[in-house]
């Protein structure tokens, strides 16, 4: 299954066409596509008797992120052994680094978005939807408590995240636009294997990073397991998995985005983001 907001609303994708869920559930479930994780099983449920095919034609004008207003937003640094090296971390971690960005950070899949300043950087992620609530599950039963996968951009100022004395990551990482997400929700059954997906992103048509989603250190079902072994995931809460190499920061010489650029970012069987980027 997948699932969208088009036009505000909640819809049931099926290729270039969309089925309005509130329509076709006559009010059982809302509009507001942030209204239905609470209601995921059940949803769920109804959703696998529909024929998203019967439904209408899009753009991706119309299109906005899969969720708005998550209660708690996750985001793993340094979950990619490559990525791990290139940041200079002489040995991969052995518990996964974790961080918050704020929501009011979330924007569509083709948004334009600001940069702040000439030290905004690209990380492409996988990101996981909590769809059932899970406080201390198991690794090997995670996978039911996700809702389902979409494309992700950690956008990250540099220049503010690594001010210190202590690094600020959560406020570098939370600037406006800086969490696109979309442009879809694909659920988990929908894959032939959710542990293994390739990812990347480009600038203009230039890659910029290229892997593959069996690489990360801590796997969403671990992810999972370890972040409700503390405190309860949430429907609709979001997981920012980590980005493979080639960020900007650790090239030699450093590179950040330029504002009339198109930053594309593209995770196999979701679909692509592609963000217009302006000046202040």
């Amino acid at each position: 299954m997948r699932i969208g907001r088009i036009d505000g609303r909640l819809k049931l994708i099926s290729g270039e066409l969309a089925l309005d869920v509130e329509a076709a559930s006559d009010g059982r479930f809302s509009a507001d596509p942030d209204q239905v994780f609470p209601l995921w099983p059940e949803f769920t449920a109804w959703a696998g008797r529909q024929s998203p095919g019967e439904g209408e034609p899009f753009t991706a004008a119309q299109v906005g992120p899969p969720l708005l207003w998550p209660a708690q937003v996750f985001g793993i640094g340094l979950n990619y052994r490559a990525h791990s090296e290139e940041a200079g971390v002489a040995k991969p971690p052995t518990s996964p680094a974790v961080f918050t960005k704020f929501a009011s950070s979330i924007t569509g899949p083709y948004d334009t978005v600001t940069l702040p300043s000439d030290k905004v950087d690209w990380e492409v992620e996988l990101v996981a939807v909590i769809g059932e609530r899970a406080y201390q599950v198991s690794e090997k039963d995670a996978w039911r408590h996700v809702a389902g996968l979409t494309v992700g951009q950690d956008l990250s100022e540099r220049a503010v995240q690594l001010t210190g004395p202590v690094p600020q990551f959560s406020l570098g990482k939370s600037y406006p636009g800086f969490s696109p997400i979309g442009p879809v929700l694909v659920t988990p059954d929908e894959f032939s294997d959710p542990d293994d997906l390739a990812l990347g992103c480009a600038v203009d048509g230039e890659t910029l990073q290229d892997g593959r989603t069996k690489d990360l250190i801590f796997s969403v079902p671990e992810l999972v397991a370890r972040l409700s072994a503390v405190l309860p995931l949430l429907p609709g809460d979001l997981i920012f998995t980590g980005t493979p190499s080639g960020v900007g920061m650790a090239r030699d010489p450093q590179r950040y985005l330029k504002p009339g650029t198109t930053l594309v970012s593209t995770i196999e069987g979701i679909g692509e983001l592609r963000n217009p980027l302006v000046g202040p």
